[in-house]
């Protein structure tokens, strides 16, 4: 028998005024899995997680979480959710404790599961022996972990994270996402919203978005198998601005872009190009120390599918 989704959403619509920020949306998430949804600001995924959490009502289409329709039975989907915004939500002039009792009185924890789910969250956050401090003055990576900790003290069946590392150093991400992990694990539903590709990685699976629009979905190797038309290459050559210029005129080329200190070039046909570009790239001075191919990064897919390169997809343009 085939498990029902955890989310499931369908022709997903939602207007402001003359402005459509999610344009037929369309997924399904299966318990337990890690789904991200992965686009550049604006670009509609803090409105889609805010329809599915009951907050937002849908111009049009339909949505449900754990079998409730967020449109016609948002409470009921509150129940079961645990949501964290990107910007930090906890009063940060109350201690530890107290946020973690104030979050625990308000999803009804009590009794004997009052001080067990408190001590767990403690634990998780790393915060054991500093209940006394004031959350304000903890760093960036304990206070995420100190908000997952509060969304998640009654137990949800689904977890939302909009966007929920901006702005903490990469260790305390890498620390944040061992413990959406664990959540999986036990059978948590995640969906995650992220611009940060190494954080994408993580993810089971994702749907790309751009203009409220899914431009690519699934694996992040199938996304990044699929999203490049043509062949990519490594390019490192100097002065790197003239290279960029001249390889962008030659024939063959469909894109070219920096990436860090060299240049990623995608191409029609790997091999004849590297031959022609190295020829181009010496007749005129620039000296190349390195092209050979390489396989995509995510961030290529990215760029690719939601930038309008030549080297993307049609929808992208």
């Amino acid at each position: 028998m085939v498990e029902p989704p955890s989310i499931l959403v369908e022709e997903l619509v939602k207007r402001f005024g003359s402005f459509t920020a999610v344009d037929r949306v369309s997924f399904r998430i299966a318990g337990g899995e890690i789904f991200g949804l992965l686009g550049p600001n604006g670009s509609g995924k803090s409105t889609i997680i805010r329809m599915l959490c009951g907050l937002l009502t849908p111009t049009a289409g339909r949505a449900s979480v754990v079998g409730f329709n967020v449109a016609k039975e948002p409470e009921e989907v509150r129940r079961h959710i645990g949501y964290m915004s990107q910007k930090f939500s906890l009063y940060d002039d109350l201690r530890v404790i107290e946020n973690l009792e104030f979050f625990a009185g308000l999803y009804g924890v009590k009794g004997t599961l009052f001080k067990e789910r408190i001590g767990w969250a403690l634990e998780m956050a790393g915060l054991k022996g500093s209940e006394a401090l004031l959350t304000g003055e903890l760093a960036g990576g304990w206070k995420q972990r100190l908000a997952l900790g509060c969304a998640v003290l009654h137990r949800p069946r689904v977890v939302f994270l909009d966007e929920p590392t901006a702005g903490v150093d990469p260790l305390s991400r890498r620390r944040f996402w061992e413990l959406i992990h664990q959540m999986s694990a036990d059978g948590v539903t995640v969906l995650v919203t992220t611009h940060y590709m190494d954080e994408a990685e993580y993810c089971n699976r994702l749907a790309l978005i751009d203009a409220g629009r899914i431009v690519a979905g699934g694996s992040p190797s199938e996304i990044k198998r699929t999203a490049i038309r043509g062949d990519l290459l490594l390019v490192e050559c100097a002065p790197l601005g003239r290279g960029l210029e001249l390889i962008k005129r030659q024939p063959g080329v469909l894109d070219a872009a920096v990436f860090g200190a060299a240049l990623h070039v995608v191409v029609t046909a790997a091999e004849r190009a590297r031959i022609e570009l190295a020829a181009a790239l010496a007749s005129a001075g620039v000296e190349a120390s390195r092209i050979e191919p390489i396989a995509p990064s995510l961030e290529d897919a990215f760029v690719a599918l939601t930038g309008g390169h030549p080297g993307g997809s049609e929808r992208a343009q």
